[in-house]
This record gives structure tokens, sequence and C-alpha cells, in this order.
């Protein structure tokens, strides 16, 4: 059964989402500006990368390994009717539609830097919901530790998904206290957009001080649990890709060094700066690791 949140969010307090994404498009003239209701000293003041290189340059394995396949194949993937199936240790487990995880009068910009564990970076004007407002609606048990998520699997539309790339469907989970931070949210819109196919439609994780693999795209499955979930990559390479991935410059990955990076459309020899610990968000996160060894917590 497919359950709404409307009497938390009334229809007749809805706004019309191409209207509220719409004010978006003045982001392009003002980089640093954050939409009106948007916590604006979580964005950065960083020019965002163009939306056409947001959109032609990522990671999609569900559609090829190429970082230009995402863009070529994910246009016939069906993301409507959408549902989230919110599950575990909550108190109003269901199916959940994107309009009512994410209504369109509790969206906020946040414009993000991202860094890839490949070593590369952009600034990104998400648009989205916190994810902690989605787990409170759902109600939080008292002995969930962890959040789990669950990419979808339809082969038939994925192309990537046909071929033994990674271990179908992708997974990935967060601790419960890094869930419920302020900066982590569910994004559903990119630029003026609603979020383009190739980059996780019709909604996707963000959680910008940790590596890029973790914020998982087009997500079907959202569980809470007392038990640290499996994560696809650190299931697969467990030497190389930690269940945190916090962004550490002093932590290289086994094949190549963090301590940099390229920023994506600064041009080949002009976008090589130093990489920050926690991705430049440590005065936020870091009191959720305090004592914690990040080189062996990785």
């Amino acid at each position: 059964m497919k359950l709404t949140w409307s009497d938390v969010t009334p229809l007749s307090a809805r706004l019309n989402r191409r209207g509220f994404l719409a004010a978006g498009a003045a982001l392009a003239a003002s980089p640093a500006l954050a939409l009106t209701g948007a916590p604006s000293s979580l964005s950065t003041d960083q020019p965002p990368n163009s939306f056409e290189e947001i959109t032609n340059y990522n990671n999609f394995y569900e559609f090829g390994t190429a970082k230009e396949d995402p863009a070529r194949h994910a246009a016939n993937m069906t993301t409507d009717p959408w549902s989230v199936e919110i599950g575990g240790l909550v108190e109003r487990p269901g199916s959940y539609g994107v309009e009512d995880i994410a209504p369109e009068n509790a969206l906020e910009e946040r414009i993000y830097r991202l860094r890839c564990v490949e070593a590369w970076s952009m600034v990104i004007p998400w648009i989205g919901v916190p994810l902690a407002s989605v787990l409170q609606k759902a109600g939080v048990q008292p002995g969930a530790k962890y959040v789990a998520f669950e990419t979808l699997y339809r082969p038939d539309e994925m192309r990537g998904q046909r071929y033994p790339i990674l271990d179908w469907p992708y997974r990935e989970g967060l601790r419960l206290d890094e869930a419920m931070h302020p900066l982590t949210i569910l994004a559903t819109g990119l630029y003026s957009d609603p979020l383009p196919n190739q980059n996780g439609a019709p909604i996707r994780l963000v959680v910008p001080w940790k590596y890029g693999f973790k914020s998982i795209k087009s997500v079907v499955k959202i569980t809470l649990t007392d038990n640290q979930p499996v994560c696809t990559w650190q299931k697969m390479q467990p030497s190389e890709y930690g269940f945190f991935a916090n962004v550490n410059p002093e932590v290289d990955h086994p094949r190549w060094s963090q301590a940099t990076e390229r920023r994506i459309g600064a041009g080949l020899f002009g976008g090589r700066q130093e990489t920050v610990r926690f991705n430049g968000y440590g005065d936020q996160v870091a009191s959720l690791y305090a004592g914690m060894d990040l080189a062996k917590n990785y």
C-alpha cells in the first residue's frame, strides 16, 4: 500500500514544482545565491559547474563504466511513477511516493562540493530535502543505528546491470547520526530542473563530506537497522573502499594519491587543487568521528 504524509504537508500548501524549481535559474547569474528557504550557511560560495558538465561527466555503472555512458543510455529509465520503500526499525513503514518524501514546499537549494574517490571534483547545486526530515516522518525506532539504501534494479532499462560489473542492485549505508546530519539530503532536482536520469533521478542521496560513491542514486529502498549495512564497493574491494569513505587527503587509495583533486571544467592543467579533509565540511561533521582512527576507519 502506498502511504502519504498529506497530514504533514497538506496538498493546499504545496507549491507548483516547476514554479519553485524555476527560481533556481537565478543561480546561473549569481552562483552563490541560495533559494528562498534554504539554509545558505550549508552551501558553498564556490561557483558551480555547468549543467552540461554535471550531466555529461559522472559515474552511474548501471548504464556503463565510461563517464559519458549515463548521459547516453539513461534516457529510457522510467522514473514516473516511483516509490521508495521505507522499512526496518521505523514506526510507519510503507511505500512512499517521491512527492511525499520531498514535497514542493520543503525543497531547499544546497550548493555542495562533490569529491569523487577517483580524485576529480565538481560543485553542484542540488535541490532536495534533508534526509533527517524523511526519517523523522517515518518514525525512527530507538534500536536503529544505521540506514541502508538500495538502487533500482531494472536490467531491461539499465543496460549495465546486464553484466557482472558490480553485485546488483547497488547498496550503500550510513550510520544513523550521519544520516540525520543537516548536510545529508535526498536530492530531487539539479539547477532549475528535476533531477536528470543520468544523475540519479528521481531521488538520490547526497552526503557532501564523503566520497561520491556513498551518494547512492535512484533510490528505491531505505531500511533502518541495528546492523552495519552491506555496501557494494566495500564488499567488492574492502581494502580500497571503506564503510565511512570520508574524504581524507591523508589516506591514499591503494592505487592513487588522494592529496589533490582535478576540478572538472577548469582545464587539463588549471584544475588541480589540494583536497581538504571531509571535503571542506570538517567544521560541521568532524565531531561525528571524535576519538576515531580515520585511517583505520576509512
